[in-house]
């Protein structure tokens, strides 16, 4: 038993790890003027309000995951 978590340990270790450099990726990468602006134009009201209440990182958050989650559900037709 003590064989295998020795031999299964490293491997999983460094799948976790990465797993979490993608799910920082998008966290560490800033946002540009470009993007701000077009967040501005585009949020809804509750993506204001996280911006009043919580900053520009977690409404971006919002904003971002609403836009890739619109484009899934209407796909271009071509």
């Amino acid at each position: 038993m003590v064989a295998l978590s020795v031999i299964l340990f490293p491997p999983l270790l460094i799948a976790f790890l990465l797993v979490m450099e993608r799910v920082e990726e998008p966290l560490r990468r800033p946002a540009g003027p470009r993007e701000v602006d077009e967040f501005l134009n585009t949020a809804t009201p509750g993506e204001v309000d996280t911006l009043a209440s919580s900053g520009i990182r977690r409404a971006l958050f919002r904003w971002r995951r609403r836009r890739r989650n619109r484009g899934s559900e209407n796909p271009p037709l071509v």
